[in-house]
């Protein structure tokens, strides 16, 4: 694993064109290559602790939002910063999700409404039209 560790030590362009080379030599070489990068993790397709593209806990280096779950920066005051300010993001999120929900309901209202008198006057004109039809 001499090799693993040179290529390692140039990183992920080094990887690449031995995969490369491989196809081109002899694409069941090539084949293996990319299984081999695809199994230790080093093309950051598994979460295994293999290779130095991954952090010490064997999440790689590219770290999505995950809410709740924040990785210290080592400088606390940024992290307070973030901290507050996620708060607060997310406090106008559900403020806006109340608020498009009383939106919803005033339109559903309103649509009710709109349906509940366009009924009234229906009835009522049917049943003027109904009641003169049988005396006529």
């Amino acid at each position: 694993m001499e090799l693993a560790a040179k290529l390692d030590d140039y990183g992920k362009p080094a990887w690449i064109t031995l995969m490369i080379v491989s196809f081109i030599v002899f694409w069941p070489i090539g084949l293996a290559v990319l299984g081999y990068l695809i199994w230790s993790g080093r093309m950051g397709c598994s979460k295994r602790n293999f290779g130095r593209w991954y952090n010490q806990d064997g999440s790689s280096r590219k770290r999505g939002f995950r809410r709740g779950k924040h990785q210290s920066s080592g400088n606390s005051a940024f992290d307070e910063y973030r901290d507050d300010m996620l708060r607060r993001l997310e406090e106008e999120q559900d403020e806006f999700h109340t608020f498009l929900d009383q939106l919803r309901k005033a339109k559903d209202k309103a649509e009710f409404d709109q349906f509940m008198a366009d009924r009234g006057r229906r009835s009522g004109s049917a049943g003027d039209g109904a009641e003169a039809s049988p005396a006529g």
